[in-house]
């Protein structure tokens, strides 16, 4: 999978993490489809060095998508307990 997909698949786990975690953001849109970008390699990363799941070329595979999701919503959880009072 190209850089291309990587970031497209980024933002749709953005999205997916922001509606399983509903609430403000302190970046909004922007800053949440960043994060889910940023989830995604970084999920990827994981799962292919400790989990022993190599990255395919496949856009659609499922433990990829696991991956990007579980990876957008760990920096989401962060982000929101690292700057979750800046939008008060």
């Amino acid at each position: 999978m190209s850089i291309i997909g990587w970031i497209i698949l980024g933002l749709l786990a953005g999205a997916i993490a922001k509606f399983l975690l509903p609430g403000r953001d302190p970046g909004g849109f922007v800053g949440t489809t960043l994060i889910g970008i940023a989830g995604a390699f970084i999920g990827g990363w994981i799962s292919s060095r400790w989990l022993d799941h190599p990255i395919t070329k496949d856009f659609y595979d499922g433990t990829t998508w696991a991956a990007a999701i579980g990876g957008s919503l760990v920096l989401l959880i962060a982000y929101r307990i690292l700057f979750g009072n800046s939008r008060d």
